[in-house]
């Protein structure tokens, strides 16, 4: 065999063993949610045709054209019996495309089709896509919502970015139409933005994440919510604050949905993310909150401190102590399947119910915003378990 064909072979050999591993629980517990093994995507699940010439004649030593970095953040929807990812892919070129994995497992097995999503090319001055988050609708249609980043024209620094949220609809994941993006006449900025699978008083409902800049919330008060009549011209004129940020909590530098909410019978049920500071940069954590069926813009509870965080070698990657969600899946047997990502890297699963997250949301204690009442708020569950103990 020649020297390419030993490394196709090869390659192709390590791909089929990585794509067909079975994944197993971890050995974690807290009683709410289980973690998965092994990672769900990384970039090594990237097919061999996106990234190697397989001509021989044009690569004879079988060097890798063009690489792939990350596979990461994904939005999730069950579609014909699969579960379908739309992942976030980073090149090496730091260019972020989508590219929507399938598999009839939702814990393993996840293949990406052969082309990546060829999104319509209406935004001439859009430089970056990413983190599109997939909401299955009343109206028939499955829409992705997702950051459109350009250079900010105003100003010389290289860094400086614009960031708005676009929208695009499908039925199959494959073909797209391309809608205009997103404008909230309160907010300069806008990231990590999704919609509600139902209309609220006849209008398309989206929860945004007001910014004042591209990195830094300013006067961002928390997860916004607002209303729009015609997603075709999608407008939005005012935003009411709803999951707040708050001093010295998991939400203290920024908040933003995550997943689209699901309805369940206690609430539509958010499972969002929050960022804090840290001396070794901005920590990302997942957390969770309901809004109430009646009015989805008011919280009627949330759970203190974060769901998930990165544990372990989720810390280590490109942006190191990230865990980050914008895609969950619910069965129709209450099964729900939580994709997360750890350090801007890889995606992750983690495995519950919707009667599980219910009962977390609705029974776990509020954050008590003070060091001496959090340690009160330990003392009387201590207090209550060893009264029990002592029955």
């Amino acid at each position: 065999m020649s020297m390419f064909e030993t490394a196709l072979a090869r390659e192709s050999a390590r791909y089929e063993a990585l794509v067909t591993r079975k994944n197993r629980p971890a050995g974690f517990y807290n009683g709410v949610y289980t973690r998965w093994e092994n990672p769900v995507l990384t970039r090594d699940h990237a097919p061999l045709l996106w990234r190697y010439d397989l001509n021989p004649e044009n690569n004879p030593h079988f060097m890798e054209r063009l690489g792939v970095n990350a596979v990461f953040n994904a939005g999730a929807v069950k579609l014909n019996g699969r579960y379908c990812l739309v992942a976030r892919v980073e090149g090496c070129d730091r260019k972020s495309f989508f590219a929507v994995a399938e598999s009839e497992s939702p814990v393993d097995g996840f293949r990406f089709r052969d082309y990546p999503v060829r999104l319509p090319d209406t935004c001439r001055s859009e430089t970056n896509v990413y983190d599109m988050r997939l909401t299955r609708h009343e109206d028939g249609w499955i829409y992705g919502v997702f950051c459109s980043e350009r250079k900010d024209p105003d100003n010389p620094d290289l860094s400086a970015a614009v960031a708005e949220a676009g929208i695009v609809r499908t039925r199959d994941l494959e073909t797209w139409e391309r809608l205009p993006n997103l404008v909230t006449e309160e907010s300069p900025q806008q990231r990590n933005v999704c919609l509600l699978p139902e209309l609220v008083d006849g209008k398309y409902a989206f929860y945004t994440r007001p910014m004042d800049g591209f990195i830094d919330a300013g006067s961002g008060g928390g997860i916004g919510f607002g209303l729009c009549a015609d997603i075709t011209h999608p407008v939005i004129e005012r935003e009411r604050i709803t999951s707040r940020r708050k001093y010295h909590t998991v939400t203290e530098a920024k908040n933003g949905a995550g997943a689209v909410p699901i309805k369940t019978a206690a609430g539509w049920l958010h499972i969002a993310h929050g960022v804090r500071n840290t001396a070794a940069g901005l920590r990302y954590v997942v957390y969770v909150f309901l809004t109430a069926l009646d009015d989805p813009a008011r919280v009627i509870a949330e759970p203190g401190g974060f769901l998930i965080g990165p544990r372990g070698w989720e810390r280590c990657g490109d942006v190191g102590n990230v865990a980050f969600t914008n895609g969950a899946i619910a069965d129709d047997d209450g099964r729900l399947y939580i994709y997360y990502a750890s350090a801007d890297t890889r995606l992750h699963v983690a495995s519950t119910t919707l009667d599980l997250m219910v009962d977390y949301a609705l029974h776990t204690p509020p954050d008590a915003m003070r060091s001496a009442d959090c340690v009160k708020q330990r003392c009387e569950l201590i207090d209550r378990n060893l009264a029990y103990l002592r029955r």
